[in-house]
This record gives structure tokens, C-alpha cells and sequence, in this order.
């Protein structure tokens, strides 16, 4: 059963595994779910409190899990049911959470729901599904686009009616209007909670609802050319839609009904819409994600100005949240370079709120370019040539300079780098100052510093590529100064009341230093300066 107490994912660190990318047990180049039983003590050295899985549910794999044939069976793929059952018994036994990552917008439309609902106009499931006539012209019923390109809408030849898919048509989208559909999904949410798991996270969750007269999206006078092709309209009527926030509640609900469980949602919006699902009186989704970090123009001034925006739209009582990295982004280090990607690791873990790290960051893994040979992601197939691919992000973990570096012992499913053969697990846990050991280092120094977990941020004010910013108690402070920029910088610390001694740089090489009236950052460099020990 869950541990720990209701606000657990509070203080926690959560730590993402694409299952299909961490490690393969059984030979066949996928990762699997006996291959992160595996690695679990990787995982628990790391100092995080909770995993994260993507899709491990059956499925066709058109889009590697996030398409479902059945939410209550484990794929083949990654083994069986037993499998699962000791992976989490084995999380539980290293104190360890594990967060499931539902999807409840679409199912395959190999799913036994959708093919009961295109069987026929009549068929009991046909309401299950969003089905609509073809519009005056014959075409589709409005100009709704996928999210990987083209129309929104499939037409079936056998009821004549299209079906609307959000993104490949071979993900049909659910009718979260029919109050079927919804307890056919808290049923599932409550399959897996029986079975211990700690939560969810919940996969587009702003897509829910739609609007209910299908009415046009208007075009979007801001769109760039050579960006996605669905981004020429806005998605006002098929997304973020108010009776969302009643749906929310209702999940909320179900995992409200077991101790200590989490529900996480997945919202790409802006932040005065994404503080709409924190839900009335924080009744909604207790930590929607955010995602500012994953897009922003990397500089002092910009994430300053995001944090201080995201820290005072937040609703009273609400608690935030950070992410540098995930299965749908390039990666950090791909986006910010490899001396920043230090610099990042410093401020997603002293920021106020639970941050998310995703598999491989703490190794400074990079955006591998992919070969066109190479491609297995759909949105980089039907929408190729503009960088939109997401296999660049969910390549294998680097365990060890093999061939396979570690992760198999035969082709991955995805390349390695060739720099893996030195940029690997192995070889960065026997450097006292590579990145993966300055993880660790700035999680053990979050863990024993309590301004770092339940700190009030105060911003410093700053100028060119310094960041400062003060994390406080009532009777303790940490001071963190990041140099965003390759120049070295001078900071007088009478100036902001600095504490003596630096507890941590992104080098690891200047810890014990006592500061005498100024604080000397190098170029790409991080420090957290408290008082002396």
C-alpha cells in the first residue's frame, strides 16, 4: 500500500523512466518493466522518492503505449502482470513511490470500446466515442487539426459518420461527456490504486472536454511558418474547456478515496489558464505540471520573470512544480549546452515546489539527431522535416561504454550516441565532479536543508546573466547564485546579505569556502552560499 504521509509528493523527487528506453532484460532491445526491477537501486542512489512511468499497458504501439487496447493489461512488451506486481513491491520495499501515467482522452482503436462503437450507429458503445456527420461539403464536420498533422477527423465507411482523434486517427478520442465513459475510467483508476500504486499522472488532461456545438476554431494570426501545421488555428472549442474542471474533481475524487495518492496532470497552456486546474478550492489536480522551463529563451531575465509570474499567479495554498525534461521535449542538454546543463540541474532543485526529472538529465544525456532510417516517432513521420520528432529525447539510458551501452545486449530499438562509449553511468559515478554525482550532491543538500524544501522564494535583484534568489524558513536562508552566462561574474555580498560559506558549486570544487566581501562565479556556474557550518 501507499507510505508515507498525505503530502508526500510535497517534499518529494520525482524521476521519469520511458520504460521502452531504461534498460532490456530479456534481449530484444525495448527496455521492460524487469529491466527497471533491475535498476531500482540506480534509482534509490539517486536520492529520488518517486518513479514515474510512461505507458506500460497494452497496446498496439502506434505511438509507443500512448495508444491502449486494454488499461488493465500489461503489454507483452514489457512482461506481465507478475512483472509489474514485483516492481512495485520492490519500489515500496526501497521506500520508493510509483505514479502511473494514465490516458484517458484516447484509446487505440484496437480497443474492444472502440470497436463495439464504429460496429455500428446503434451499437451501446457508439456514445462512447465522438462521432458527427460529415459537414455540408462532405468533408470533415469543422477544421479541428491533429496534433500530428492533418484533419482531426477519420471517416468510417461502414456508419458513414467520422470520429475525431486528437491525434493519430489510430487514437480515437473518448466522449468524456458520456457518464459512462467516466466510470469506466475511474474503474480503471481504481484497478490499479487496489494494487498500491501511489497515483497518476494524466495524460493531456486539458483535451477532456470538447465543445459541445463542434463549432470552427479560429485561425491563429501568430502562427510561424515552418512550425507544426495544427498550430495555424487555436484550440479554442477543442480543448480547455470549463466542464473540464467538473471531470478533474471527479478523478481527484477517486484517488482521494485511498490514503496517500497523487494526481499529476499533463497541460500545455498558459499560466493564468493552467492555474484553472488546481481546481475550486485545490480540489483539482493537486500538482498540473509545469512546463515554463521547457521552452523558455534560456537567460538570467527570462526565467526570472517566469518564476516571479508563476510564483504569484499560483492560487492561495496551491503547491508548485518544475520540469526540466520530458519524453516529448528535446533535452535539456541538447537546448542549453553542456555547461548550463549543470546550471539547470542547480535550479530545478532549489526552486520552491517538487521537481520532475527525467531519465538520463543527471548523466547530461543530449538530443541525439536521429537518421531518417532511423525515425520510429509518428509526429516526425506525418510531419517530417520541421524538428518536431520526439526519438531524439527517449533514446537509451547510458549504463556503460558496450556496444548497447549497457542497456542490451543487442540493438536498441533507438541509437545510442557514440559519445555514450564516455558519457555513461559507469564512467560518471568514478568522477568526483561529473554531473551525475552533482545530482546526487544538490538532492542530498535539498534533503537535509529544509529552506530548500519548504523555503519561501525571495528574488534578489540582479542584472545580465545572474539569477539570485533567496530560499528561507523563519530562522534559516540559502542563497542560490546562478551565472547563465560563459563570463565570469562578481558579486559583492555585503550587498545581499550573503551567508559565509559556499555549501555547493555546480563544479564541486568549492565546497568550505569561506566568502570574505565578494563571491566570485566563474563562467556557467552555480553556487548555493548559507551560513557557516
Amino acid at each position: 500500500m501507499a507510505q508515507g504521509g498525505e503530502n508526500w509528493w510535497r517534499d518529494g523527487i520525482f524521476y521519469q523512466i520511458y520504460p521502452r528506453s531504461f534498460q532490456d532484460s530479456d534481449g530484444d532491445g525495448v527496455g521492460d518493466l524487469a529491466g527497471i526491477f533491475q535498476r531500482l537501486s540506480y534509482v534509490k542512489s539517486l536520492g529520488v522518492d518517486a518513479i514515474w512511468l510512461s505507458p506500460i499497458f497494452a497496446s498496439p504501439m502506434v505511438d509507443f503505449g500512448y495508444d491502449i487496447s486494454d488499461y488493465t493489461g500489461i503489454d507483452p512488451l514489457f512482461g506481465t502482470m507478475e512483472d509489474f506486481d514485483a516492481l512495485l513491491a520492490a519500489a515500496h520495499d526501497r521506500g520508493l513511490k510509483l505514479i502511473l501515467d494514465l490516458v484517458p482522452n484516447h484509446t487505440s482503436d484496437q480497443h474492444p470500446w472502440f470497436i463495439e462503437s464504429r460496429a455500428s450507429r446503434d451499437n451501446p458503445k457508439r456514445d462512447w466515442y465522438i462521432w458527427r456527420d460529415p459537414g455540408p461539403d462532405g468533408g470533415a464536420p469543422n477544421n479541428w487539426l491533429s496534433e500530428f498533422g492533418g484533419s482531426a477527423w477519420a471517416f468510417d465507411e461502414t456508419t458513414g459518420q467520422y470520429y475525431y482523434h486528437a491525434f493519430l486517427a489510430q487514437q480515437p478520442d473518448l466522449n468524456w461527456r458520456n457518464p459512462q465513459v467516466r466510470a469506466a475510467i475511474y474503474d480503471v483508476m481504481r484497478f490499479w490504486l487496489e494494487k498500491g500504486v501511489d497515483g497518476f499522472r494524466v495524460d493531456v488532461i486539458w483535451h477532456l472536454i470538447k465543445d459541445a456545438e463542434f463549432r470552427d476554431n479560429p485561425p491563429n494570426p501568430h502562427y510561424v511558418e515552418g512550425r507544426p501545421p495544427n498550430e495555424t488555428i487555436l484550440t479554442q472549442y477543442s480543448t480547455d474547456q470549463p466542464e473540464v474542471h467538473d471531470v478533474i474533481a471527479e478523478m481527484r475524487r477517486v484517488t482521494d478515496a485511498y490514503d496517500a495518492r497523487v494526481l499529476i496532470g499533463e497541460i500545455y497552456l498558459p499560466l493564468h489558464r493552467l492555474m484553472a486546474y488546481y481546481g475550486n478550492d485545490l480540489a483539482g489536480a493537486q500538482m498540473p505540471f509545469n512546463f515554463a522551463l521547457l521552452s523558455t529563451f534560456w537567460s538570467a531575465r527570462s526565467i526570472e520573470k517566469i518564476i516571479e509570474d508563476y510564483e504569484k499567479t499560483l492560487p492561495k495554498g496551491a503547491w508548485p512544480n518544475w520540469v526540466l525534461g520530458n519524453h516529448d521535449r528535446p533535452r535539456v542538454a541538447g537546448r542549453v549546452g553542456p555547461e548550463q546543463a549543470r546550471v539547470a540541474a542547480m535550479l530545478l532543485l532549489t526552486l520552491r515546489g517538487t521537481p520532475t526529472l527525467y531519465y538520463g538529465d543527471e548523466i547530461g544525456m543530449h538530443q541525439l539527431a536521429i537518421a531518417p532510417e532511423d525515425v520510429r516517432d509518428p509526429f516526425e513521420k506525418n510531419v517530417p522535416g520541421i524538428g518536431v520528432g520526439r526519438d531524439g529525447c527517449r533514446t537509451p539510458m547510458q549504463w556503460d561504454s558496450s556496444p548497447a551501452g549497457g542497456f542490451s545486449g543487442t540493438r536498441p530499438w533507438l541509437p545510442l550516441p557514440e559519445d555514450h562509449i564516455h558519457e555513461n553511468v559507469v564512467n560518471l559515478q568514478a568522477d568526483a565532479r561529473s554531473i551525475l554525482n552533482l545530482y546526487k550532491r544538490l538532492i542530498a543538500l535539498r534533503k537535509a536543508c529544509p529552506p530548500l524544501v519548504s523555503g519561501d522564494y525571495v528574488p534578489i535583484s540582479a542584472q545580465g546573466d545572474l539569477l539570485l534568489y533567496r530560499r528561507k524558513t523563519e530562522d534559516r536562508a540559502v542563497i542560490v547564485a546562478l551565472n547563465l552566462g560563459p563570463e565570469p561574474i562578481a558579486v559583492t555580498t555585503s550587498a545581499i546579505r550573503f551567508g559565509s560559506e559556499i555549501l555547493l558549486s555546480t563544479y564541486l570544487d568549492r565546497e568550505g569556502e569561506r566568502l570574505e566581501g565578494m563571491l566570485n562565479l566563474r563562467g556557467n556556474e552555480g553556487v548555493l552560499v548559507g551560513p557557516a557550518s
